[in-house]
């Protein structure tokens, strides 16, 4: 249910659990876990998602059973936050609960027009992951972080963008091509040069 595939210092990581609208599994997310911690020799890394939804967060039985609180989802996103390579997430469609923690860690996020984003967390009962209210306010601030944690609120794409929560909308059969694209420069560069910039970046 995770597709890896690698093209020379390119990896590309895809959620391929359509049928559940990519909600995430305790095994998909270790696998996930050990993927990202396995990569910090790609250059780049794209992570995307098949069929309409990126994804829906935890998959509803196993968050009711435990892994809604699960240390998986931070593990995770420190994962993919500490690769020295860019990282872009291709959102392939709505991006909800949990995984919001990957793309939060992502470098850049590109999302297909009608993606929505929200984390209902609070409504569940629920905290957040530690680190996704911090990465979230240092993207949109405090307030309209707030708008989405407390509030509740499902953000369409124009006020993702609008917020700097996405980077750029994109038609859904150009979403991987300019990710990869966007990678370009960073494959072709010195990889010190480029885990420099990031790191003047951060």
């Amino acid at each position: 249910m995770i597709e890896v595939t690698r093209d020379g210092d390119l990896l590309i990581v895809t959620l391929n659990r359509p049928d559940k609208a990519n909600s995430l599994t305790g095994e998909m997310l270790e696998t996930l876990c050990t993927t990202f911690e396995g990569a910090q020799d790609a250059r780049a890394v794209i992570l995307t998602g098949r069929g309409k939804v990126f994804s829906a967060g935890a998959d509803l039985d196993e968050a009711r059973a435990g892994l809604a609180t699960s240390p998986l989802w931070e593990r995770l996103s420190s994962a993919i936050a500490a690769l020295p390579g860019l990282t872009i997430a291709a959102l392939n469609g709505t991006l909800a609960g949990g995984a919001m923690g990957m793309a939060l860690a992502c470098d850049i996020r590109l999302a297909v027009p009608g993606a929505k984003v929200f984390y209902p967390v609070m409504k569940l009962g629920f905290l957040p992951q530690p680190s996704d209210p911090g990465r979230m306010a240092a993207l949109i601030g405090p307030s309209r972080t707030k708008l989405i944690l407390m509030g509740g609120q499902k953000i369409p794409t124009d006020e993702a963008l609008s917020f700097g929560l996405i980077d750029r909308v994109l038609p859904p059969e150009a979403l991987l091509d300019t990710a990869r694209e966007i990678c370009a420069d960073t494959l072709a560069a010195k990889p010190e040069i480029a885990a420099g910039i990031k790191r003047m970046c951060t």
